[in-house]
């Protein structure tokens, strides 16, 4: 039996993911940070990205989406915190294909500092989600 570590992923609304994982990979703010089981305790943000969890004893990957929030490492638990945390199954491309239209748009209009903040952080979340689904889909 291989070394494995627990992960809870939970968003605002809901325990997203709760299991073992052999490996896991985060959407760190200064690239991906990968994290095996007995990893040197941690904690750091995460910027909008795709959480991928190595399932114990097959070759698949859970991958869940997270618009940021904040990676808790010890040696046998692993949290994420997050705003808004998505299965990358359940995720709807024509909302965030539309979500990066709007965001785009806003970015055009730069009408204030305020607007221009949220017009970037909303269109990093849609290209976040729509490179969870293009990895969904690279799978199949």
């Amino acid at each position: 039996m291989s070394i494995r570590v627990h992960v809870d992923v939970v968003s605002a609304e809901e325990l997203i993911f709760s299991g073992q994982t052999d490996f896991a990979v985060f959407p760190g703010e200064a690239g991906e940070l990968g994290i095996y089981p007995r990893h040197t305790p941690l904690l750091t943000r995460i910027k909008p990205g795709t959480v991928r969890l190595k399932i114990p004893d097959s070759n698949e990957y859970e991958l869940v989406y997270v618009s940021g929030g904040m990676l808790e490492v010890q040696p046998a638990l692993i949290t994420v915190l997050a705003d808004t945390a998505i299965r990358a199954h359940d995720l709807d491309e024509a909302k965030a294909m539309e979500a990066k239209r709007r965001a785009e748009e806003a970015l055009k209009d730069r009408s204030s500092d305020v607007g221009l903040a949220t017009a970037e952080a909303e269109l990093a979340q849609a290209v976040a989600q729509l490179q969870a689904i293009k990895k969904l889909r690279s799978r199949h």
